[in-house]
């Protein structure tokens, strides 16, 4: 499979990697089953809630309010719990054995993150901003106390900027990719190229923590592609599926 070079054209690019991963997906019926999965009080709404707490920081122009001594364990908190829904904290992972102080460095990380990463999605992913993205996961991975795995990283940083979609293992397996790299970004922007009209219908709202309706904040498309290709991916498209480890996201 061809890989874009600097110079290629967006139909060139949208050929060579994006057409592979849809010969058989319906777009939206995926996102249709990802769908059944938010309600106000699920699990996978916490994406919603955690990505609400730091977008409003930085529509404000004030992301570096996020590490201060009146935001701080707000912040952890938030950022936590959305971890901790999304399966980061169960079994053998070393954050099941922390508490949210140790998320502090991580916080100040975010706050620090240069503004132009938090305009970065899908439909931008030139080769440097697919750059600039790996330096910052590559910050964010530096900021964990303990290891951090790319899936950890990603789900931070979906949750966080909604910059990329979570490597998880459903993921990994709907799109055909193994790790975070450039290269992979590349394919993920590529596919947004070829499927742009169908993304962008579905950025539907997210869900108000406050009142449990539709703000006025789209998701991002990088979130978009990540509910498609958890479904296709093999991950849950029913409430009643959400705890047992093979359907969660949770790997």
């Amino acid at each position: 499979m061809a890989y874009p070079r600097q110079g290629d054209t967006p139909s060139r690019r949208a050929s060579d990697l994006g057409r592979s991963h849809v010969a058989n997906l319906d777009i939206n019926a995926s996102i249709a089953a990802y769908r059944t999965l938010l309600t106000p009080t699920a699990r996978y709404a916490s994406f919603d809630y955690c990505y609400n707490y730091f977008q409003s920081f930085h529509e404000q122009d004030d992301a570096g309010a996020l590490a201060d001594s009146r935001h701080l364990q707000a912040s952890c908190l938030q950022l936590g719990f959305y971890l901790a829904s999304w399966g980061m904290l169960r079994g053998s992972s070393v954050l099941l054995q922390r508490s949210m102080r140790n998320f502090i460095p991580v916080i100040q990380a975010i706050s620090q993150t240069p503004s132009d990463i938090w305009a970065i999605d899908a439909d931008n992913y030139s080769h440097a901003n697919c750059q600039a993205l790996i330096d910052a996961a590559t910050r964010i991975r530096d900021s964990f106390p303990d290891s951090a795995s790319d899936i950890l990283v990603t789900k931070t940083l979906l949750g966080v900027f909604g910059c990329m979609p979570a490597f998880d293992q459903y993921f990994k397996k709907g799109f055909a990719v193994s790790t975070l790299s450039t290269r992979s970004l590349q394919k993920i922007g590529a596919f947004y190229e070829q499927h742009a009209a169908a993304i962008e219908s579905n950025r539907v709202p997210t869900i108000s923590f406050d009142t449990g309706l539709s703000t006025n904040r789209r998701y991002p498309r990088a979130k978009v592609i990540d509910m498609i290709f958890f479904v296709a991916g093999g991950g849950s498209a029913s409430l009643t599926d959400l705890d047992p480890e093979p359907s969660g996201r949770d790997a």
